[in-house]
């Protein structure tokens, strides 16, 4: 597979993206501080999701890290010596107004998770706002927010989602005195599947390119259908869920599935941007 370097994505201090056929990379790269976020990475990753989702040469993206870790968080060491420290947070957390995993920046395409290493504290937040979470068998997994005196919070709530909660308090309370395996990880439902570490990106692509054969309108929906329901009730969510299946009725991609299947071919699919133009006309 071509890893390209598209001159149309923005050239990142903190990330790194490539494109592997219908598969959009998305690297956390400061592997030299185990890809802690710092205010740059912060803020890169809000253009960066956006980048990706609306190129409509991707239809799945895949977020890992460089180097020996995923993602660890705050960069504990910038906040210590900055002089500013967690203020510069504050504003963006009174009002819930964040912008730097694919959930927050309503990233329409599927975004599967490929843990390579460390996942420490914030680095959660990027394993649960993903759709999919594949990890290598070496991974590690640990909470460290109260070992520094910071509260663990919006990461763990969106964990409690995917696992017991049992789970996830034992992780916050224990801080970085004790870390999880993958194994673990896996039992109980953190990751959904394992691989051997040099192993990992190549089952990424392949799930991604899985994905990616579908209807990217139909994959939209569903998604959209799928997460609404987590935040409502039952009936709630079956009503929005309704709306968003109706969404794409008469949307070319449902005369084109059955008859790539008739014709035992490969479907035509339209593009998201084809969906939106229509709607929008």
């Amino acid at each position: 597979m071509t890893i390209e370097n598209c001159s149309h994505y923005t050239d990142f201090a903190t990330l790194r993206i490539e494109r592997r056929g219908p598969v959009g990379w998305l690297y956390f790269n400061r592997p030299e501080r185990l890809n802690s976020m710092n205010n740059a990475m912060r803020d890169e990753l809000a253009q960066a999701w956006l980048e990706l989702d609306r190129d409509p040469e991707v239809r799945v993206i895949v977020n890992t890290g460089a180097g020996r870790a995923f993602q660890t968080g705050v960069d504990v060491e910038e906040i210590a010596t900055d002089g500013v420290g967690m203020q510069r947070y504050q504003d963006s957390m009174e009002n819930f107004d964040v912008h730097f995993t694919a959930w927050h920046q309503k990233v329409q395409k599927p975004v599967i998770a490929a843990i390579n290493g460390i996942c420490a504290g914030g680095g959660f937040h990027f394993l649960a706002d993903a759709d999919i979470v594949i990890s290598s068998n070496t991974a590690q997994f640990l909470d460290p927010h109260v070992s520094v005196g910071q509260v663990v919070s919006v990461e763990a709530i969106g964990l409690i989602r995917k696992m017991p909660f049992e789970a996830v308090m034992r992780m916050a309370l224990v801080g970085r005195h004790e870390r999880m395996s993958a194994e673990r990880a896996y039992q109980l439902g953190m990751v959904g599947e394992l691989v051997e570490p040099d192993k990992l990106e190549e089952a990424a692509q392949e799930l991604a390119e899985k994905i990616a054969r579908n209807s990217p309108v139909a994959l939209a929906a569903t998604k959209r259908a799928l997460w609404g329901a987590l935040e409502h009730g039952l009936t709630e969510a079956c009503r929005h869920g309704a709306k968003d299946l109706i969404s794409v009725w008469g949307h070319p991609d449902q005369e084109e599935g059955p008859r790539a299947f008739a014709e035992k071919r490969e479907p035509r699919w339209a593009t998201l941007d084809q969906h939106a133009n229509a709607l929008d006309g």
